[in-house]
């Protein structure tokens, strides 16, 4: 057997390939005992012949002779040309073979004038030939591209295939599953090389391409999907696409290199024009519909011709749908890269008569066709870039007010249509880069108002993203503001936008005179959305947000249900965050976030992700929580620093509520170094105040939590302080200073905060209960428990449950006590809350009742497979990088995966780590480790699990 480390540098260069490595390696390894066969299938560049690769260097360390050769596609006519490739280093041998099959390879492969032997006579002379090469060592036959054999070779090697057992040769091919298999023999077992999977992917991109944009990155990632020869090839294409009119991008096609055409574009060389005019046609009208084939008349063998696509394994037809679909994504782009500029108008010339005038797609094709500047298209374009925007396609919107800005005459309308595709990639996709170099093109002499906003607005919102001052930022839009609205007929909608991002400035800034700038700005906007208004309340002021607003907000959620603006769906949800009304926008949410996800509004998908990572860990789901605030990070990578605070402080809470202190330290560090020097303000002091609180150093806690304010008063601009009540006043209670936590209770009940949600009555209940009279105390504990919607926040009730029972304690109502704490230390190791957990165990302990114990093993069962293997290399002391080095991660991944092991395994630090492994494995020690057979290997990759999992 191969030594598992063997090939080493291969086996590093094939990221996320050690599985089918192995399955090379075995497959050799098994010639010793008798001859077998395999095939490898996959989508072009898949890392097939790589594949290859790894059996012939393995045959050649176990001394096996090696015989390669491959299909092309201008000799598929050619016969037995790929067998004269193959054998053609046996030319010495064959002449040794006995006359009648030395003169049937002769005329096959030797060109010789002898009478041409039948298929039947040149396989038996080949196995032959074959079998005499290999009885002095093993013989492994590889042949690539077997879907370009001509037909003559593949009769011979099928023939020969079916004769291996009792020899001591392997025969090994590799072609792609779409086209008409042309090498056909029973018995032989078949590898499907999928795609690699995302980790292994980000992990080869970053290898070979570190210095890519994360937007550029994100965008290859997404088009790659996962094939090697993509990651690799396509940056180069898509950094040229970034300089290509705005046409090329309607039609949205990935420009082709020298390889990708090749892999992709392979079978074009071999079709008809009239198949190659109707593949374009299709590719370019992007719907699949087979009545575009109207649009080219001259096609009259519609049937034929797609035939002809099928075969070269370029296209098929949905007998269902009745569409044509591509084989592969790329493949529709080599279809359209392999044209030239004058085919592609003319074609989508021929579509757009296929279309309503009004309808979008027309406006489309139109644009793509057109070369000089055109009021009358670029207005179409336009008005179907809003109907876009109106249902949320916001790419699709910027790709079009670029392209209608290029096709404008007039130096204005190109600023305004420009400015208004800068703002939506600013704010919505999250296209920072793009949208600065359209802000760069957007600059006219005497700009309109509106596009003065939108300009203004978009850099405003680029210098949060970036490396500006907030105060900067404020100053932009103030100008702007205050210069349009001296003016008559500024657009209402432009006039919102840019107080959108004004607000977006106060939210960071929290400070009290930007926020009366804002409020003076606003007053001067007739008839203002409801969601800016009610946004405005909240993030400014939600103590003392009024309940009639409070009604505002619900409605507006409501209509979230069918809402497809993402901007709208994150502003009320942003808005409803503060208020505890997460939970009733989940499904808008998921919507943006999926639409990001597929390469859509990235940018409101970021701020998706992260308010339903907020709301999974404040209604307990704490895994979910982390692996959204995760993913919301990594595509926040490719807009800018503001994107990621939420997704950020999400994690900071987690790892406040599960006792990693040291990971509360680094992420709140990390948004202070970020914050401070643009002058934003930044709610590190509330992850802080709740670790501390979790570690027992109330004064610490108590320092935190009167950041924003002292105690007695709800600070302004501080949306964060609502949540902070309990944390307040128990610090402060625990730190003697009773006059605060009455001051400060006072101050909630004043403001009626326990009427602006469950959650804050829960808090504000318990904070009154903490501040009571012993005669009074249990009663307000027992209100704040059984409110309706208490258990919806299992954390905040586990908390109160540990506070309650700690003082039934004192007052000697020791069963009473036992039910709160039991209660308590059951949610608090449900949820990983490993200090609530010590906490509420000691307390427990301390009235006469041990706490249950787990399951010793139960932790190390907890962990997924993933998670144990990053565990016993951390227990090593290696560290973040090292880890991610050895599993092809990132650091960012191997510490959310040890984030999450931490609290399965009870401990709060990775030098525990050894210690809490070590207890768990006397129990599994029994259990007999399980070994993968080879054929195992092979028959798991045929149930559809060929890429190796580098999770």
């Amino acid at each position: 057997m191969a030594q598992p480390n063997s090939d080493p540098d291969l086996r590093s260069a094939l990221v996320g390939r050690d599985h089918e490595q192995d399955i090379m390696r075995d497959f050799v390894c098994r010639l010793e005992q008798t001859g077998h066969s395999l095939r490898l299938t996959g989508e072009p560049g898949i890392g097939k012949t790589a594949l290859l690769e790894v059996a012939a260097r393995a045959a050649a360390r176990h001394g096996h002779a090696v015989l390669r050769a491959g299909g092309a596609e201008h000799e598929a006519d050619l016969p037995y040309s790929t067998l004269h490739q193959l054998l053609l280093p046996l030319y010495d041998q064959v002449e040794g073979l006995p006359g009648w099959e030395r003169m049937a390879l002769r005329s096959a492969i030797a060109g010789s004038d002898e009478r041409s032997a039948g298929p039947l006579a040149i396989g038996h002379a080949t196995l032959t030939a074959l079998r005499r090469h290999a009885q002095t060592a093993g013989l492994l036959v590889i042949v690539d591209d077997v879907s370009w054999l001509d037909r003559e070779t593949a009769s011979v090697l099928a023939f020969v295939a079916r004769r291996l057992e009792g020899t001591r040769m392997g025969f090994l091919a590799a072609g792609r599953p779409e086209r008409v298999p042309v090498l056909e023999f029973p018995g032989t077992g078949e590898v499907m090389v999928q795609p690699l999977a995302d980790p292994a992917a980000r992990l080869l991109l970053d290898q070979h391409h570190p210095q890519l944009p994360p937007d550029l990155r994100r965008r290859v990632l997404a088009e790659a999907r996962g094939n090697p020869l993509a990651l690799l090839e396509l940056p180069a294409a898509l950094q040229r696409l970034q300089g290509a009119p705005a046409a090329a991008a309607l039609d949205n096609w990935v420009p082709m290199t020298r390889r990708l055409q090749a892999a992709f574009g392979s079978g074009l060389n071999t079709i008809s024009e009239q198949a190659q005019r109707l593949l374009l046609l299709a590719a370019l009208d992007g719907t699949g519909d087979l009545r575009c084939l109207a649009a080219a008349g001259a096609l009259q063998d519609a049937t034929g011709y797609l035939s002809e696509a099928e075969r070269a394994g370029l296209a098929c037809v949905d007998e269902t749908t009745h569409r044509i679909a591509f084989t592969h994504h790329l493949t529709r782009s080599a279809v359209i890269a392999g044209t030239r500029s004058a085919e592609r108008r003319r074609a989508h010339q021929d579509l757009a008569r296929r279309y309503p005038h009004q309808s979008e797609r027309y406006s489309w094709h139109v644009a793509a066709a057109t070369v000089e500047p055109d009021e009358s298209v670029a207005v179409a374009l336009e008005a179907a870039a809003q109907r876009s925007l109106r249902r949320g396609d916001s790419r699709s919107t910027t790709t079009m007010l670029v392209r209608a800005a290029q096709l404008s005459p007039s130096p204005r309308d190109h600023g305004r249509r420009m400015a208004k595709a800068t703002y939506i990639g600013a704010e919505v996709t999250g296209e920072l880069e793009r949208a600065s170099g359209w802000l760069a093109n957007s600059t006219v002499t005497d700009p309109e108002p509106d596009a003065s906003l939108r300009l203004a607005a978009s850099a405003a919102l680029i210098l949060l993203s970036g490396d500006g001052d907030l105060d900067v930022a404020n100053r932009l839009l103030s100008t702007a503001l205050g210069t349009a609205e001296g003016r008559r007929g500024i657009d209402p909608e432009a006039h919102r936008d840019a107080l959108y991002a004004l607000q977006r400035v106060c939210c960071f800034g929290g400070r009290g005179d930007l926020w009366e700038n804002f409020f003076r700005h606003l007053e001067r906007l007739s008839d203002p959305p409801v969601e800016l208004v009610i946004g405005s309340q909240a993030l400014a002021d939600p103590a003392r947000l009024a309940h009639s607003t409070l009604r505002e907000l619900d409605g507006a959620i409501a209509e979230l249900t069918t809402e497809l603006d993402p901007a709208r769906i994150v502003r009320v949800s942003t808005t409803g965050m503060f208020v505890d009304r997460s939970g009733d926008c989940r499904r808008p949410l998921w919507r943006v976030a999926r639409d990001g996800r597929a390469g859509g509004a990235a940018g409101s998908a970021v701020t998706a992700l992260a308010l339903l990572a907020q709301d999974a860990f404040r209604t307990g789901d704490w895994e979910a929580a982390d692996r959204l605030a995760m993913e919301s990070e990594k595509l926040a990578e490719a807009c800018g620093g503001y994107w990621s605070v939420t997704a950020r402080q999400v994690r900071a809470f987690l790892a406040a509520a599960r006792g990693d202190l040291d990971a509360v330290g680094q992420l709140t560090d990390e948004l202070r170094l970020w914050a401070i020097p643009r002058g934003i303000g930044a709610s590190s002091w509330a992850p802080r105040c709740l670790a501390a609180i979790g570690s027992g150093d109330f004064e610490l806690a108590y320092q935190e939590a009167t950041v924003p304010g002292p105690a007695g008063v709800l600070p302004h601009c501080a949306p964060y302080a609502l949540w902070m009540i309990l944390d307040l006043v128990e610090a402060a209670v625990r730190t003697g200073r009773q006059c605060e936590a009455h001051q400060h209770v006072r101050a909630v009940e004043e403001a009626g905060l326990a009427d602006l949600s469950s959650r804050l009555a829960l808090l504000a209940g318990a904070a009154s209960a903490l501040t009571a009279p012993d005669h009074r105390c249990a009663e307000l504990f027992e209100s704040a428990l059984t409110l309706p919607e208490a258990g919806r926040w299992p954390f905040e009730q586990a908390r109160v449950q540990l506070l309650y029972g700690e003082r039934l304690r004192r007052l000697h109502r020791v069963r009473d006590a036992r039910a709160q704490l039991a209660s308590a230390v059951s949610t608090f190791r449900d949820l990983g809350a490993g200090p609530w957990v010590s906490r509420a165990t000691a307390e427990l302990g301390a009235t006469g009742v041990a706490a249950p114990g787990p399951d010793p093993a139960a932790p190390a069962r907890s962990l997924t497979p993933q998670e144990r293997k990053v565990v016993e290399l951390a227990a090593t002391g290696l560290t973040n990088k090292q880890i991610g080095e050895r599993l092809f991660l990132s650091a960012r991944t191997v510490g959310f995966h040890l984030s999450r092991a931490f609290p399965k395994l009870g401990v709060g630090s990775r030098s525990a780590l050894r210690d809490a492994l070590s207890n768990t494995r006397a129990t599994s020690a029994a259990v007999p480790p399980r070994y993968t057979t080879p054929n195992q290997l092979i028959e798991r990759s045929r149930a559809g699990s060929g890429s190796a999992s580098v999770m």
